[in-house]
């Protein structure tokens, strides 16, 4: 009995002595057992180290990596510059013939200047009897549509914004943009407004068509996701340079899948300045009317522009190109067949709409002809399309 005794004490000596020193170690260092590492990233970017006490998950400050910083620092400096766009039209009532405007659409869109411009896509207003521009502080204003280029699906809008100075989107260049680089799209897609989302361009060089029908060349290619009421939204680099608008998607289902148009940057400023100033593209023109029948230049195997008719006084007329015309007996003389201008080779209509499209009015330009089956150069100044 004498030796159980002794190993109960025994037992109760250990277990009081654990406990004490428990006890004495945390009263010696509560410093060391309530803190940790962490990370923080300062108004920067810069990621620092430093000691933190223990708390709650719930009263942790968010930790953001240095892309996460910059790509909110991107969104919040551009989403003033960027609108959501609706759109009404008119509509009469079957049996009282009475009317009223009626909800058209949506879109997005984007300030160009301070003087209240604003851009998107033609198909955003097209058919459209009114359209309103409203801000991310939700300032509305009517808009007045002041020129269009259906053939390359971009719009003009202007208001009388009265909220201060607007911020337009600085520009970038699109000439030089490369396959795999960060892009972010900012628009309202589904009617969410300000909805921002990334990826990268994934190619270049794509041709779609336009709303006239007229194919857009030199498309970006981007797997950032666009879905309906994107349109006419910006699309920016990494440094939050407009480099491309927002203009359609590839998808079976109506629904972003990966897949998304956006139309350069480079076009958009060549054409913008002529919408506001003319209301549509003044292009420059050889000052000759082409065979439009798809159908006779396919039977007839035709591989260039066939010129119809040259405008009197123009630059074509003055380098002496003939027209089509009928003999004596009534054969037609097919005219001059545009084949080429300057360094690129022209198969159709639109290829050499297209070529001339790289220069001024007042330019001359060397062009190659076929008459007669020989081909032949000539100089002509171009025109003006107005």
């Amino acid at each position: 009995m004498k030796s159980i005794g002794r190993i109960i004490i025994s037992v109760l000596l250990i277990v009081v002595g654990f406990f004490v020193g428990t006890a004495w170690n945390n009263a010696q260092q509560p410093e060391q057992a309530s803190e940790k590492t962490v990370a923080s990233t300062d108004e920067a970017g810069e990621v620092s180290y430093q000691k933190d006490r223990e708390r709650d998950p719930g009263d942790l400050p968010i930790e953001l990596t240095p892309h996460e910083v910059k790509t909110i620092n991107l969104f919040e400096q551009a989403v003033p510059s960027v609108v959501y766009i609706t759109t009404s039209t008119i509509k009469r009532d079957y049996w009282s013939r009475n009317e009223q405007e009626v909800p058209a659409g949506s879109g997005s869109g984007f300030v160009w200047d301070e003087n209240g411009h604003i851009i998107t896509n033609y198909h955003v207003v097209r058919s459209a009897s009114s359209a309103r521009v409203t801000f991310a502080d939700q300032t509305s204003y009517q808009a007045d549509l002041i020129g269009v280029a259906p053939e390359k699906d971009l719009a003009v809008l202007k208001i009388d914004y009265t909220g201060g100075k607007l911020e337009p989107l600085p520009l970038g260049i699109s000439e030089n943009l490369k396959v795999g680089q960060s892009v972010y799209a900012i628009g309202n897609p589904f009617g969410l407004d300000y909805t921002l989302t990334t990826g990268v361009i994934s190619a270049l060089g794509r041709e779609i068509n336009s709303q006239s029908g007229r194919p857009i060349r030199d498309v970006i290619q981007t797997d950032a996701a666009i879905n309906p009421g994107n349109s006419g939204g910006p699309l920016l680099n990494s440094s939050g340079r407009l480099i491309g608008v927002n203009t359609a998607i590839y998808s079976p289902s109506g629904a972003s899948a990966g897949i998304g148009f956006s139309i350069p940057v480079d076009v958009v400023k060549w054409a913008v300045p002529d919408l506001i100033q003319y209301g549509r593209i003044q292009r420059p023109v050889l000052g000759v009317e082409l065979l439009t029948n798809q159908q006779v230049a396919d039977r007839m195997d035709l591989n260039g522009a066939l010129i119809i008719n040259v405008t009197r006084g123009s630059g074509a007329a003055r380098a002496g190109l003939r027209g089509t015309t009928r003999d004596g007996n009534g054969e037609i003389q097919l005219g001059d067949v545009i084949i080429g201008v300057e360094n690129v080779d022209v198969g159709s209509n639109n290829d050499l709409i297209l070529a001339l499209e790289k220069y001024n009015v007042g330019d001359v330009v060397n062009v190659k002809i076929r008459r007669d089956n020989k081909v032949q150069d000539v100089e002509i100044k171009l025109g003006s399309s107005s």
